[in-house]
């Protein structure tokens, strides 16, 4: 450690503002945040420190669904699996690095397995294996699951070892700038500026810095994402963090009145799909059958739901992904609202009817009960004691559901060690890192956020244990960083805006022109207006009403910036015409009709599948703009695994190069 709560004056005021030094600093306490505290300890990095707004307010300890799944390697039976069918896996998605792919695949036996020992209940059988079923976009049975709450006990497990670890944690932080020092090749991140206890700023310079802040969870007004989590993005976008595949956002069905997805066995217990008017009482209708030929069609589809519930391009015409259109059609643009009822059975529902691949899952599952909510206490009762430990009954009440935004593919590039590939010393884990492409397997986001932890911490060990950061650097930047906060503060307090109606401002855009729905002309019009508030945020700030709202004022900037980056990202793969794919549909009269009952608006423009084997990069030039470009896909390497070569090159530390 170079030196310990420092004082750095203020040069405007002449106070000053206290600096912890740290060799690597861990910003978010999420599951990947936390593992990679407890690996960058085991890997002899002992001078860590977590900066967070709480332990229990991440996306990881707040999110779930029926059963939330983690995606790793076969290990139950005479199935047969490998690192690089795995892999396969991954890069059939389309846009994701084949290196990253194999690493991911490499690593998920350890991750997980560094979980089991850690106490995560993960089910096995009499004989010790590790049961597995299938995931969406999954050629095996991958995955697995510890119930609704996987992800909370992972964090649960982490945080004791973390205590047991004596690794420290300061909560009640808010990160409000990430601070860097030098030019081009040589800029590197240098620490953070937060806000703590009574707005007091505090400094942090560090020779690295995990970023562990989780998904963009603020952006969308419709959302899953858990309410306490905002995401911090745009801190690292501000900064010039180069960023890749930002339109590839995952949607889905959730509900809202407590946010959860509604995927696996809600759907798969075939529930009513009810539309009632927008005061959610009267004029109550069935409104899914007329767009199926046959309610055994209709049921078969919600079924299907339950393990392809994200939305998917590629099932909006003729397959399960109609629903979610069809629930926006009722929500958005009728204004009404839907719910699932699983108290009684959707109209013309009968067992023998279902198709085969429900009806043999329903037996099997011994789901043959005469209603929804019997069959879903049957094959997951959890599910339904979830709810009501939020307040909502679904023995007595529907369920309000919306298609909200879940999860981001994209994010911050990062190397093969997770480390952003233009700010070094900056290392993106989790979902904040954009390693997946179009489409990925149900639950491997879990997995990447751990070995995300796995990788930098040994990098961090084998790289950057030896301090480079010089004293003078830091104090010059922090100082700089610490300026422009006081800038902010001092013009928010006079702002006309108030944080509350930017925020609106950026949510409802984000949902109605950057979410599962887009077209080229909403995607214009509504850039425009994202420039004008980032320029007035920027210039005349917002005001925070309440004292303890200030550091809110700092969320909005940097999400009111991330959403403009966005946008941006999105236009651009508009103007080259990418199409309609992933967990998103572009609106084009030119296109292909959805449904022949829908009118022409749902005609959608098909997809450019040679942008597969390219990845969008997104990053801030200097002069402020914001420029993207095409990277091809690096291959599944190539592996002559030798080992008396690869054992030289382990011990050398020629894998660190």
């Amino acid at each position: 450690m170079i030196a310990e709560n420092n004082t750095i004056p203020n040069g405007q005021n002449g106070s000053s503002v206290v600096t912890h030094w740290v060799h690597t600093l861990i910003i978010g306490s999420g599951a990947a945040g936390l593992n990679a505290a407890v690996q960058l300890y085991r890997n002899g990095v002992r001078d860590v420190l977590i900066l967070t707004e709480g332990l229990s307010k991440g996306t990881s300890i707040n999110t779930g669904s029926d059963k939330q799944t983690y995606y790793k390697l076969s290990m139950c039976g005479s199935e047969s699996d490998s690192p690089g069918a795995m892999a396969e896996s991954y890069v059939s998605g389309g846009s994701m690095h084949g290196d990253i792919a194999l690493i991911e695949a490499s690593l998920s036996a350890r991750a997980f397995f560094n979980l089991v020992n850690l106490g995560v209940p993960f089910p096995r059988d009499a004989y010790g294996q590790f049961v597995g079923y299938k995931t969406d976009h999954d050629p095996r049975q991958r995955a697995t699951s510890v119930g609704p709450y996987t992800s909370r006990e992972m964090c649960r497990r982490l945080i004791d070892e973390v205590k047991q670890l004596g690794i420290p944690v300061h909560e009640g932080r808010e990160v409000i700038q990430l601070v860097s020092s030098g030019d081009g090749e040589e800029k590197r991140i240098i620490g953070a500026l937060a806000l703590g206890k009574d707005n007091i700023l505090e400094a942090y310079a560090a020779e690295n810095v995990v970023f562990a802040v989780g998904g963009p969870g603020g952006l969308y007004k419709t959302s899953v994402y858990p309410q306490v989590h905002f995401g911090g993005i745009g801190l690292a976008l501000m900064e010039g963090a180069e960023a890749q595949n930002l339109p590839e956002s995952q949607f889905g069905l959730a509900s809202i009145k407590f946010r959860w997805n509604v995927s696996g066995t809600y759907m798969q217990v075939i529930p009513r799909f009810i539309s009632r008017a927008a005061d959610g009482v009267s004029d109550e209708r069935e409104f899914l059958a007329d767009f199926f030929e046959s309610k055994s069609e209709m049921n078969g589809n919600v079924f299907l739901k339950g393990y392809q519930w994200p939305f998917d391009a590629r099932k909006a015409s003729g397959g399960s992904s109609i629903i979610d259109i069809l629930v926006y059609i009722e929500t958005v643009e009728k204004g009404r609202r839907v719910y699932l009822d699983f108290r009684k059975n959707s109209e013309g529902y009968s067992l023998e009817a279902l198709p085969e691949e429900a009806r043999n899952y329903l037996v099997r599952s011994g789901a043959l009960q005469d209603t929804p909510i019997e069959r879903l206490n049957a094959m997951n009762p959890g599910a339904i004691s979830l709810y009501q430990e939020h307040g909502i009954d679904i023995y007595q009440e529907p369920l309000e559901i919306a298609v909200c935004a879940q999860h981001n593919n994209g994010g911050l590039s990062g190397t093969i060690w997770w480390e952003s590939t233009n700010l070094k010393h900056l290392f993106p884990i989790g979902e904040v890192n954009g390693s997946h492409g179009v489409n990925r397997p149900g639950g491997s986001a879990l997995n990447s956020g751990q070995v995300g932890g796995f990788r930098a911490a040994e990098y961090i060990a084998n790289r950057y244990k030896e301090w480079t950061l010089k004293k003078e650097d830091a104090e010059k930047a922090i100082a700089n960083a610490r300026a422009e906060a006081l800038r902010w503060m001092e013009i928010s307090a006079k702002s006309p805006l108030q944080w509350k109606d930017a925020l609106l401002e950026v949510q409802s855009r984000m949902s109605r022109s950057g979410a599962h729905i887009r077209s080229e002309e909403a995607v214009m019009a509504e850039l425009g207006k994202a420039k004008l508030l980032v320029e007035k945020l920027f210039t005349e700030g917002c005001r925070s009403g309440k004292k303890e709202n200030l550091r809110l004022t700092f969320r909005v900037r940097q999400l009111a910036f991330a959403h403009l980056v966005y946008l941006e990202a999105i236009r651009f793969m508009l103007e080259n015409q990418v199409g309609s794919r992933g967990s998103s549909i572009i609106l084009d009269p030119g296109g292909t009709k959805v449904h022949n009952q829908l009118d022409d608006k749902w005609k959608i423009q098909p997809e450019d599948s040679s942008y597969r084997s390219k990845i969008l990069k997104t990053w801030l030039e200097k002069d402020g703009s914001i420029v993207h470009d095409w990277e091809s896909v690096r291959p599944l390497p190539e592996i002559d695994a030798w080992f008396e070569t690869t054992w030289a090159a382990y011990r050398n530390g020629e894998i660190y190069q």
